[in-house]
């Protein structure tokens, strides 16, 4: 039986309830609330021939990086692979079982093609720009869904999402503007997508409008937060404005609350956790137990070795606690995965690696091999996935490694830079004044 979802798009193996199951799934997808899963779990049950719904269960376990999700997409994949498909969902298929090998960017490219012959597939935009995202591609994050855009218009089902993927892709081209203007329209019309709210959190953060991006995110936080599986990543968002003005008990209230308050073991959620309490270290801010609880969920991931981005923020943890077995585990982790023929390995060596060695010298105060480690990476680490948000990290760090091991030269230049960037920011100008008083 050939039916058409309301994208016009054809599904096989489907029956009319099982296209409303997986219509709603798609559509908590589309704006990273509810159980998704659970819907689509749904959709199978009311026709387990539809390929299409066994595709958007694997995606939904391989979209997060967990470890634990890769033998339920296998499996999902088995049982479509068995089954009836048209050409659109055997591309869906193809870049499945490639994510599954670990090759990343090769399943981009499919969706790619998927979406260029299908642009009203919005699983498949979606997905590809998941994949844009975790290996790094800024152009395709905003060019993907640009291509598409043609073929949609206001009144199909969905296009908040399409506008709020094309926002984040034009943000991390530095296209502030247009990114702003698309992701408020996008909210405007879906206001719990909340991709959309992050694409215009992400220009407030990159234009250093600190009290801007603390009134929208305060804004309506019913709309973006309740019932999301995304929101810890923006309250995490919400954290850094407040940390930008040295508002540390807001901070700290943020992480006890609805960033790590229900002690998450969802990686991309651990992932911000140790992002944020990395940055509190590194202006000795002292943190109390909080490495140690985060450290705990992290220690029975530490062998994953399948995501270099997740290795370094597991590092982070590993050394805040004082964990040096866990954190020998993640670079034993590493030295497999650089082992294998697969997109990780080249993630874990020329990124991952040297970012995890530089975190456990950062720790240890041998600040000077941590500048030694970063600055080769600095300019390539989109290369291992996340944001410019995410990644500053690793600028913040190389800043502070230079001036504790008095490189007051090198200080100085990347002080200079990070003023140039943001000249509004106030802890830029702090790391000036240190940065001086090391040359003094």
């Amino acid at each position: 039986m050939f039916l058409r979802d309301e994208l016009d798009n054809t599904v096989t193996g489907a029956t009319p309830a099982s296209l409303e199951h997986y219509q709603h799934a798609l559509r908590l997808l589309q704006c990273y609330i509810g159980d998704p899963v659970a819907v689509v779990d749904a959709a199978i049950a009311a026709s387990p021939t539809m390929v299409i719904a066994h595709a958007l269960r694997a995606w939904l376990h391989l979209l997060g990086t967990e470890p634990g999700g890769l033998p339920v997409a296998r499996e999902s994949l088995r049982t479509a692979l068995q089954l009836p498909a048209n050409r659109r969902e055997t591309g869906h298929l193809q870049a499945i079982s490639r994510v599954i090998e670990g090759r990343w960017h090769e399943a981009g490219r499919v969706l790619e093609d998927v979406t260029i012959e299908y642009p009203t597939d919005a699983l498949a935009l979606q997905a590809g720009q998941q994949i844009d995202f975790f290996t790094g591609h800024s152009r395709m994050l905003r060019d993907r869904i640009a291509r598409a855009l043609p073929a949609w218009s206001e009144r199909m089902p969905g296009f908040h999402a399409l506008l709020g993927m094309h926002a984040f892709g034009l943000e991390e081209m530095a296209d502030y503007g247009r990114a702003e203007s698309q992701g408020r329209r996008a909210v405007e019309l879906e206001p719990r997508d909340g991709w959309a709210q992050h694409a215009v959190v992400h220009v407030m953060e990159m234009q250093g409008r600190q009290k801007e991006g603390i009134a929208w995110m305060r804004g309506n936080p019913d709309a973006w937060a309740r019932d999301s599986f995304f929101c810890v990543h923006n309250w995490w968002h919400l954290a850094l404005f407040h940390l930008e003005l040295g508002e540390i008990d807001e901070v700290l209230a943020l992480f006890d609350g609805p960033i790590d308050g229900k002690h998450s073991t969802v990686v991309l959620d651990m992932v911000d956790a140790s992002a944020l309490l990395w940055r509190l270290q590194l202006r000795s801010i002292h943190v109390g137990s909080r490495w140690t609880a985060l450290a705990d969920r992290w220690e029975p991931l530490a062998a994953a070795g399948n995501y270099a981005f997740n290795d370094a923020h597991a590092m982070m943890a590993f050394v805040g606690a004082d964990r040096p077995r866990a954190a020998a585990s993640i670079l034993e982790a590493q030295a497999a995965a650089m082992e294998r023929d697969d997109d990780n390995a080249m993630f874990t060596r020329e990124v991952g690696r040297p970012v995890a060695l530089a975190i456990q010298a950062f720790a240890e105060g041998d600040y000077a091999r941590a500048v030694g480690l970063l600055r080769p990476v600095r300019n390539i680490a989109s290369r291992f996935g996340g944001s410019h948000a995410q990644r500053d990290v690793l600028d913040l760090t190389l800043i502070e490694a230079a001036i504790r091991s008095k490189q007051s030269q090198l200080a100085s230049a990347f002080v200079a830079e990070r003023i140039a960037a943001k000249p509004t920011s106030a802890w830029a100008r702090t790391l000036r004044d240190r940065s001086l008083g090391i040359a003094a």
